[in-house]
């Protein structure tokens, strides 16, 4: 008889058994998860403010640099649905833990960039690490956290998106001023110094996460019992809309129309963050820590706002109008930045298009993840991702194209709100997901 079935025959107190365990899981994980995916947004994100020196030092136009800030994302797609395969077959803690240790060497080597084909290369190669590394992270909370949690957790580790402009853009502003130093610019120490935390944690990963609920050593007997329980009932009233092979995703419309609601919130995310600093830098006298500072207020507000609209989202059970509001909000604030001329009123409105656009996130995996289990896990949500965040190509490089040719934000901008105008209003339509996760159940079909 297994240690499980004995407990199964005690007699225990449920409130109190999932009050402890989601207290474990939120305190033992979240913070962990919040680090990792903050160290690896630092490393996408950080070209973004090494381009206010190298841009001028290499001679790259706004195009080159817009095309390679963005092809980061060619080696995400292309890669993203075998790397995420690999972590079902070779679990979370092994495959994420050398993939961060692998990008990282990555990211630092980019400090000997000296041509655009170079640059091209190390931007292709930095997104063909992290590819399987987000949808690694959300199915792992997937395999952790009970469907009433998700949309909160997805959102407090991802918070750490924002966060890291918050603590990159001063951080990065003053890497710069190492301009020099040992005979290296300040974008090469950026690179270097930026890229090492990723080695340190992936290291660290091997350490700290376990594979499965009952492997875990901080989860008493009866909690892992009382987990594993919850999240196999899940499974099984979630299993009539489960895909049952992993081929099957491709040929879900609503698993592409999913897809492209990431493409289109991604499309501003990346879009605005890797030209933030730009923008901020062409529109005040502003030099490059002062920049780092002012870039750093819309992502501050971002952790709030996401963190918020993901409480509300799992207090009422509702998914799909949170992402539709937040998405029709943020491509209004995109269309204002296109016309307003003054600084105030660009970073007001920059603010609020950052703050609706990682909003999105966590109403939305919270949904998503809800539709695929078994076989068909790891090949939904890395298509759904993969497909979506073609979006971080599309977003800067349209922006540098655009810039290049009129010397204007303008078109560039309206570009990416339309796309998400695009993405927000097929949410409310898309057929054969859930529509809400109150309480312990999965969301009830439609």
């Amino acid at each position: 008889m297994s240690e499980f079935t004995v407990l199964a025959n005690t007699r225990i107190d449920e409130h109190d058994v999932s009050a402890a365990v989601i207290s474990k899981l939120t305190w033992k994980l979240v913070p962990f998860l919040f680090l990792l995916y903050m160290v690896a947004y630092l490393d996408r994100i950080n070209v973004g403010f090494a381009a206010l020196q190298m841009r001028g030092q290499l001679h790259f136009n706004d195009r080159v640099y817009g095309l390679g800030a963005g092809i980061f994302f060619a080696g995400y797609f292309f890669f993203q649905i075998p790397s995420n395969l690999a972590v079902q077959r070779l679990g979370a803690r092994r495959w994420i833990s050398l993939l961060m240790v692998i990008w990282g060497l990555i990211s630092a080597s980019t400090m000997f960039v000296t041509t655009p084909r170079s640059f091209y290369i190390f931007r292709f190669l930095l997104g063909a690490a992290e590819a399987g590394f987000f949808p690694g992270l959300i199915l792992y909370v997937k395999d952790w956290f009970p469907i009433r949690l998700r949309g909160r957790t997805v959102a407090r580790f991802m918070a750490a998106g924002p966060l890291a402009g918050v603590i990159g853009g001063p951080f990065s502003g003053v890497l710069l001023s190492f301009n020099g130093h040992a005979g290296l610019a300040g974008w090469q120490w950026l690179f270097l110094l930026e890229g090492m935390p990723a080695v340190i944690m992936g290291i660290l990963v091997l350490n700290y996460l376990s594979d499965r609920p009952e492997d875990t050593p901080w989860l008493t007997l009866t909690e892992k019992q009382w987990l594993r329980s919850t999240l196999d009932s899940e499974k099984t009233l979630a299993h009539h809309t489960a895909f049952k092979t992993s081929s099957a995703p491709f040929t879900s419309g609503p698993i592409w129309l999913l897809a492209f609601v990431v493409f289109g919130a991604s499309t501003c995310t990346s879009g605005i963050t890797l030209w933030l600093p730009t923008l901020i830098h062409s529109r005040s006298a502003a030099g490059n820590f002062a920049v780092g500072v002012l870039a750093a207020i819309p992502f501050l507000a971002a952790v709030v706002g996401m963190t918020a609209v993901a409480l509300h989202s799992d207090s009422t059970g509702e998914r799909r109008w949170h992402v539709t509001i937040a998405g029709l909000s943020g491509a209004a604030a995109l269309a204002a930045v296109s016309y307003l001329t003054s600084f105030t009123g660009t970073m007001i409105a920059i603010t609020i298009a950052v703050v609706c656009a990682y909003a999105i996130f966590g109403p939305f995996w919270a949904l998503a993840s809800t539709l695929v289990e078994g076989s068909a896990a790891a090949t939904g949500v890395a298509l759904i991702n993969s497909v979506g965040n073609l979006g971080g190509f599309f977003g800067p490089y349209a922006i540098g194209l655009v810039r290049n040719s009129t010397g204007s934000f303008r078109g560039g901008f309206l570009a990416i709100a339309i796309t998400l105008v695009l993405s927000a209003v097929i949410v409310p339509f898309i057929r054969g997901v859930p529509r809400s996760s109150r309480g312990n159940s999965p969301e009830k079909l439609i």
